[in-house]
């Protein structure tokens, strides 16, 4: 009998399942298993060059006997710092194929976050490109790393006792690979760093389990959305990322897709892209779908081939998704998801009503609810604010060497997201901000969530963030920095008399700043911290 609290389950239509049972599998058999059924069909598509399942099976053997050649044992760490590129996925694959841990790094880490992240997780081994291997060369000695592949996209060469070209590792090894036995419940497939923008980054263990349920959910999720082995999948959110990690390389494998791969968001060159191989699907965060409105001649790029976008990451606001989908007629499903949760647990679906504005219903075999601030025990009303929190088979095993932090963030099964949200009558979910973005103006609590949807509803407006600034009167006051669309303009007074027009007093910004552009994370993501701590140097 259906739980009376899982009321979003009422949804779901007959085809799709309630629950799932997870096989005991791995993410290697998941992608042999694609490999013998599609094994001509194409897997990679870079700059126009494309690579079969089967070329791409044969490089991952290769990839792996290399690594064992090179004594990697299971349960090794073997870092990957590259941006979108087939050796990538090749490192990917070849990794989990004997057992390795894949440690994600972002290419973009400076020397103190690279030694940070190499030193925790114990990685001997990294992959890397040719134009950061001099700042991983420089600090080898004050790490573990023994060996450094370099990925050289360009016909350059590095030298030198530890460092080997990717072409001359993979030469190096054979298809002859030695069978390793993984328990897919307990064995950790990837150490996710949590970005850092909480301070010191933790790994995130996802094993093999979390990710394959993951995976599962998803396509369980969109059945009848997707057609497999049919899809083109634009994938320019970074793989370093856990989106674009289980969405666009594990998901895109388990149903057979094409990976159409971009190392970066560069507007010209993914419009160019989705004219000449026309991408059925596109996961993607609000920034990318922004730039793609606002470029001029975007409807000249056959971009209505695109038929359904994944919004995540980050909030999408709905004034956006109605620009985005005016344009495309694409559909766009925003959805939610955290490193801690392999990483998606929400969203709009394509069998229901959509809501915009919420990230919509639990996947299946995921259980959510929204408890009390205070105390984190008690379940709040329909329509009340409280902290979201999951139990499901894609919720992390814990956080590395950081048993304090796991029990924190684990309790009695239930993952704490630290995300203030509420659930209205059908279930659909609203993530309002993250608990350390709550503004308390003189008393009152404030989501910058709220302001920023109604800033984004003015025609003059491209991004904007609120923030909280120290306050010695009111605790904090509400500050909006604010982007305009290319030649227009907007005082001060006119942005705020619109604001009061829209708010309660005390959310009304009290301070505005415009500025030309907003600082951002490599994925997209609009940098919060990063506008509170140039905020709090000018005090």
């Amino acid at each position: 009998m259906m739980s009376t609290n899982k009321v979003w389950l009422s949804h779901y239509p007959e085809y799709i399942a309630k629950e799932l049972l997870i096989p005991e599998k791995t993410i290697p058999e998941m992608f042999n298993e694609t490999v013998e059924n599609y094994p001509n069909h194409s897997c990679l598509s870079f700059y126009g060059k494309r690579n079969t399942y089967k070329e791409v099976h044969s490089a991952v053997m290769s990839f792996a006997s290399a690594l064992q050649k090179n004594e990697v044992q299971k349960g090794d760490r073997v870092a990957i710092m590259l941006p979108n590129c087939p050796q990538y996925i090749i490192s990917y694959y070849g990794i989990l194929t004997v057992g390795g841990i894949v440690t994600q790094i972002n290419p973009m880490s400076v020397e103190r976050e690279l030694m940070e992240l190499l030193n925790d997780s114990g990685a001997e081994t990294i992959v890397v490109l040719n134009i950061f291997y001099p700042i991983v060369n420089s600090i080898m000695d004050e790490t573990s790393l023994r060996k450094i592949i370099v990925v050289n996209l360009a016909d350059t060469e590095e030298s030198g006792d530890s460092c080997i070209t990717f072409e001359k590792f993979l030469k190096s090894g054979d298809q002859d690979v030695i069978p390793v036995m993984i328990d897919s419940n307990e064995d950790v497939a990837i150490l996710q760093y949590t970005g850092g923008t909480t301070g010191r980054s933790k790994g995130v263990m996802l094993t093999h389990r979390n990710l394959y349920a993951n995976i599962m959910q998803q396509s369980e999720f969109f059945k009848g959305a997707f057609d497999p082995g049919r899809e083109r999948v634009l994938s320019i959110i970074p793989f370093f990322h856990v989106y674009g990690m289980n969405v666009c390389i594990n998901l895109s494998v388990f149903m057979a897709n094409e990976i159409i791969m971009l190392p970066r968001f560069e507007i010209q060159e993914v419009l160019n892209t989705i004219k000449n191989e026309q991408p059925t699907l596109f996961p993607g965060v609000p920034t990318m779908y922004v730039a793609l409105i606002n470029h001029p001649e975007s409807e000249k790029y056959d971009i209505d081939a695109i038929k359904l976008c994944n919004s995540g990451s980050a909030p999408m606001p709905v004034e956006l998704m109605k620009q985005f989908e005016n344009k495309t007629g694409a559909t766009i499903l925003e959805g939610y998801g955290l490193s801690e949760a392999s990483p998606t647990t929400h969203s709009n679906p394509a069998f229901a009503k959509r809501k915009p504005g919420t990230v919509g219903i639990p996947y299946p075999s995921t259980d959510s609810k929204i408890v009390d601030l205070a105390t984190g025990i008690n379940e709040v009303p329909v329509g009340e604010i409280g902290e979201l929190i999951i139990k499901g088979p894609q919720v992390m095993k814990g956080y590395w060497n950081l048993p304090e932090e796991t029990a924190n963030t684990l309790r009695d099964g239930w993952l704490y997201t630290g995300d203030i949200a509420s659930v209205d009558e059908d279930g659909y979910v609203t993530i309002l901000d993250r608990k350390k973005d709550m503004i308390i103006a003189s008393g009152f609590n404030v989501y910058p969530r709220e302001i920023e949807e109604v800033i984004y509803e003015h025609p003059c407006v491209k991004e904007a963030v609120v923030i909280g600034v120290p306050d010695t009167y009111r605790g904090e006051t509400v500050k909006a920095v604010i982007v305009l669309k290319e030649g227009n303009h907007l005082t001060l007074e006119e942005m705020k008399e619109y604001c009061k027009s829209k708010l309660a007093t005390y959310k009304v910004p009290r301070m505005i700043e415009f500025r030309n552009e907003l600082p951002k994370t490599n994925v997209g993501k609009i940098l919060r911290r990063a506008i509170r701590e140039t905020e709090s140097s000018i005090k």
